[in-house]
Parts: C-alpha cells; structure tokens; sequence
C-alpha cells in the first residue's frame, strides 16, 4: 500500500481523536458529573446567596483536569504563558484545551498540505503557523478585551470617585462599579469585590486584578489605591485625575488612529494584491502558475517573495503602531 495513503489515513484518524477529546473535556469541565457535585457541595456550604462568580473564584486554576496531563503539561516550557494568555482573554477553556486544539489545526494543516507538492522546510512552516490560529485568535480576543476595558475605565473611575464623595467604603464602590458598569471590565470588579468578601487581602485582590487584565491605565489605578492605603490622601481626587488622564490619552490615541489610517490601509492593499492577482491569474489561465509550486526555482521565488512581504508588513506596522 502507498506510505503516503497509509500516513494520511493516521493524520486523518488522529484529528479526528483529538477534536472527540477536546469536545468531551469541554463538556466534561462545564456540564460533567463531578463539575456538578463540585458546584452543589459549595452552594451548600454557601447558602442560596452563593452567586455563580463566587463559586467560581473558590476553584485552584489548574492546566488540566487530569493529574497525570497536568504534570505532563507542567513540564513543557512556556506551558504557563499559554495559561496566563487564556486568562487574560477571559476565555474559560483550558490550557489542557488549548494545546489540543493547537495539535488538532496542525494536523489539519498538515493533511491538507500533503496534496501541495511543497519543500518540507515551507511545509513544516506552514504546519507551524496552522498550529499556532488559536493562540494568534487568543492574542486578537485578548487585545480586544483590553481596548474594550480601557473605554470603561474613565467611568468606571467616576462612578467610583462619586460613591466615595457619597460616604461610601471603597469595597463598597467597587460593589457598586460592578453592577454597574457593563462587562468585561464590570466582571473583573466584580471578582475583586467577591475575592475580598472571601478573605483575600485588598492589596492581593488587586495585585490579582492587575494579573488578570495586562493594561497600564488599570495598572495606574492599581498603583495608585496601593499607595493611597500606605501612605494616605484624598483618594477620590485622585481616581477624578487618572479618570481625566485616561480620557485625555484615549483621544490622542483616536487622533493618531486617523493619521496613520492611510498606512494601514497601504499594508492590507499591498499584502493582499499579490494573492489578488494570483487567484485572478488561476482563474484566467488554468496551471499558468503550477510552475512556482513544481519547479525548486519557483519555490524559492516564493519563499523569497514572502519573506520580503514579512519583512515589509513588519516594518509599516512599526512605522503606524504609535504607543500613546
């Protein structure tokens, strides 16, 4: 029997293992038997007053359900990276779930590549990149949380600086800003609230909020409580000035946004031209271009074209990406 037939059939029935695996650990870890009598045990212990998120938060975050995966996963280098990416996205899967989930793309990858008659190098690279969709679809959802937590922070820091004008305790205005202000930023007060009222320390709260959500205006926040609860001061004033500052940097940051539109725009045109016109250029004229994937000068004109296209999206994006 043909090798490669013998090996596309392993491919295919290892994907198809992997992706049964990944779904029965996600139903197992959020609606499985012992996830329910977990969560009956503590609402027991808690009362009907126990809330969901307060359940939650009582559960060690570990890399997977299974002790013996776990100890294997611990021993992988950069494993916790991955765990603490998926924490800050907000993404409720674990680390154990994500890793499956790379394997399973890059076998997919793989499979349908074997068909493309390509140099194992370019190969194997593109398996990689296949591999690594969830981790760059994890770095976009935490990106987006991030920029969605820095629009709500000004009022959140308002609201907050009212509460304690009002007389109220800080915990209490972080209650508050919980309630009311929406998610994912509203979760996050909500968490530090509910760490509190479970013995964790104030400082440690926020120090874990701060883990949690990678962005440098509520590091400033952060900061700036830790400092008022050591040294003393109008605290109130001064959650009004991060909230005026973070304002302030939130329309620069617009401005620069509109300036640089142009640029971005100049990379998105000229990085998809090129397939644009290959795709057009197929279309047109069947097999004109099988000559770059067959012949070896061909491949290397494509490996040189697209490392020359890296390297030119690379350096637009540094000249638009201005920190503010």
């Amino acid at each position: 029997m043909n090798i490669r037939l013998i090996l596309l059939c392993l491919l295919i029935f290892g994907t198809v293992m992997l992706m049964v695996w990944g779904l029965y650990s996600i139903w197992n870890t959020n609606r499985g038997p012992e996830a329910g009598r977990l969560a009956r045990r503590l609402r027991s212990a808690l009362g009907d007053t126990g809330s969901e998120l307060a359940v939650s938060i009582t559960k060690e975050r570990t890399l997977s359900s299974d002790a013996g995966l776990q100890r294997l996963l611990q021993a992988i280098p950069g494993i916790m990276q991955l765990d603490r990416l998926l924490l800050q996205a907000g993404r409720s899967m674990s680390t154990a779930q994500l890793v499956a989930l790379m394997l399973g793309c890059g076998l997919v990858g793989l499979v349908l590549l074997a068909a493309i008659p390509l140099l194992w190098p370019v190969r194997l690279l593109l398996v990689a990149l296949c591999a690594g969709l969830p981790v760059l679809e994890a770095l976009r959802a935490r990106k987006k949380r991030i920029t969605r937590i820095e629009m709500l922070l000004p009022e959140a820091l308002d609201m907050m600086s009212r509460a304690m004008r009002a007389g109220h305790a800080f915990p209490t205005a972080l209650k508050m800003v919980g309630e009311e202000i929406p998610d994912p930023l509203g979760g996050e007060f909500r968490s530090v609230f509910d760490e509190v009222n479970f013995g964790v320390s104030m400082p440690d709260a926020l120090m874990n909020l701060a883990a949690r959500v990678p962005s440098t205006d509520l590091r400033y926040f952060v900061i700036a409580v830790l400092i008022q609860r050591e040294t003393g001061g109008n605290l109130t004033d001064l959650l009004t000035s991060i909230s005026a500052i973070i304002r302030d940097r939130l329309k620069l940051l617009g401005q620069v946004k509109v300036m640089s539109a142009e640029g971005r725009m100049s990379a998105w045109v000229l990085g998809g031209l090129p397939f644009a016109v290959g795709a057009v250029s197929s279309v047109i004229n069947p097999g004109g271009m099988d000559i770059l994937f067959t012949d070896p000068t061909g491949q290397k004109m494509l490996i040189g074209s697209f490392s020359l296209m890296a390297v030119g999206m690379f350096a637009i994006r540094r000249i638009t990406h201005i920190q503010v």
